[in-house]
């Protein structure tokens, strides 16, 4: 017996080189500098409002806008880096955000805040995200669920960390001060995190000049990529609504400013226990029944937020909700990587995740829209359940066998 795990551990070093961990938490950094600005909005979402005297609706199509760019490009971020490598074009991203950041900070009309940090925020993460999170998967084999979801809490932590951070920030040096101070921390944490990725072997070209696995147009054409698309323009809309608007349902119910803008540090929270737990949990019972589960979780995680009267209700949403999202997110690479191989993984997880942009676009707009018609999120609530329910039939549909 003790030869057979020797001969085990052996395997598993030779499938999975030391420098994929450097990857991973390489990964995890950048991961936790491009979504922690993004998320941080939250804090800034009062802000904007008061100081061009925005409806709701305008200031969440700053969000949306953001969120429309980097999941349309995140395909264009991952052909060039499958072409160029990683570290070059996650690299550029991380400047690409400075800059839209401090192009907000100079805005002086809600216009200028909407191109600058929906396009310059949003091609940057298009070009950090997809690269950065699909070098991760051909580093390993064994495991590769948890490693990716080690690699993509990131997202988690920097939801937990920058709004917390942007919100101290503000109240020092109010919020064009702030978008300055996130800018400078995105170039000197996120710049030298993108340095440190790596191509992994596995995606080496090979002696014929070809990299093992699935060609782009052959995935992109197959069942299982039709149904994930499906699920991820459904699942968007759940996923990304509570970002945008999670805070300010809060503030509406009476909750002091500080603590709202904590609950999307919850969502943080419950994203990076969902993104350890949940993903070495799906290396041991599979990967495609894991995604399935966690899909109808995320969606059953709204009824806490429809019943709830105050903070209590609202903060147990958020952590419920933030620890399927986290387990989706994690599990969608490593399952795509399981699919179709490493030779296209960054484009077609690029491609994938390009389903989200529309419900990541109208799904903040219409929330905001709805509510300032009706003065309620009661439609939106439920509207969230029933998308979430279509992602997790389109979910099945993608891995039955």
């Amino acid at each position: 017996m003790s030869v057979d795990r020797a001969a085990s551990a052996a395997a598993t070093l030779a499938d999975e080189p030391r420098y994929g961990w450097v990857v991973v938490w390489a990964t995890f950094v950048a991961l936790g500098v491009i979504f922690g600005v993004a998320y941080s909005f939250a804090a800034f979402f009062e802000p904007f409002a008061r100081e061009f005297s925005a409806q709701r609706a305008d200031v969440s199509l700053v969000f949306g806008l953001c969120g429309l760019i980097y999941f349309a490009l995140g395909a264009f971020g991952g052909m060039l880096s499958d072409r160029l490598g990683p570290r070059l074009v996650t690299g550029a991203g991380m400047l690409c955000i400075a800059l839209g950041l401090v192009g907000a900070s100079l805005a002086r009309s809600m216009w200028e805040v909407t191109l600058a940090y929906g396009v310059g925020v949003g091609l940057g993460i298009a070009l950090v995200y997809t690269p950065a999170i699909g070098t991760v998967q051909p580093w390993f084999t064994r495991r590769r669920g948890l490693a990716a979801g080690i690699a993509s809490a990131g997202i988690g932590a920097g939801t937990l960390v920058v709004p917390l951070l942007a919100a101290a920030a503000i109240a020092l040096w109010q919020w064009r001060g702030a978008l300055m101070a996130i800018a400078l921390g995105t170039v000197l944490v996120g710049f030298t995190a993108a340095l440190m990725l790596r191509r992994a072997p596995a995606a080496a070209k090979r002696a014929d000049g070809t990299v093992p696995g699935t060609p782009l147009k052959e995935a992109l054409t197959s069942r299982a990529f039709i149904w994930m698309y499906v699920m991820c323009g459904f699942g968007a809309f759940s996923m990304f609504i509570p970002f945008a608007h999670l805070s300010a349902a809060a503030r509406d119910l009476g909750v002091p400013d500080a603590r709202a803008v904590g609950l999307v540090g919850l969502i943080g929270i419950g994203s990076l226990t969902g993104r350890f737990a949940i993903g070495a949990l799906a290396d041991r019972v599979g990967r495609p029944v894991t995604l399935v589960l966690a899909q109808a979780s995320l969606g059953a995680s709204f009824i806490l937020w429809a019943l709830a009267d105050g903070y209590l209700a609202l903060a147990l949403f958020a952590l419920w909700m933030g620890t399927s999202y986290g387990g989706i997110v994690s599990l969608m690479p490593a399952l795509c990587m399981d699919l179709f191989g490493a030779r296209a993984v960054s484009s077609i997880i690029g491609t994938l995740y390009s389903g989200a942009a529309i419900g990541n676009l109208a799904g903040p707009w219409l929330a905001g829209r709805i509510f300032d018609a009706s003065g309620s999120y009661e439609l939106v609530v439920w509207g969230c359940m029933v998308c979430s329910a279509l992602a997790t039939i389109a979910t099945w549909l993608a891995v039955k066998r």
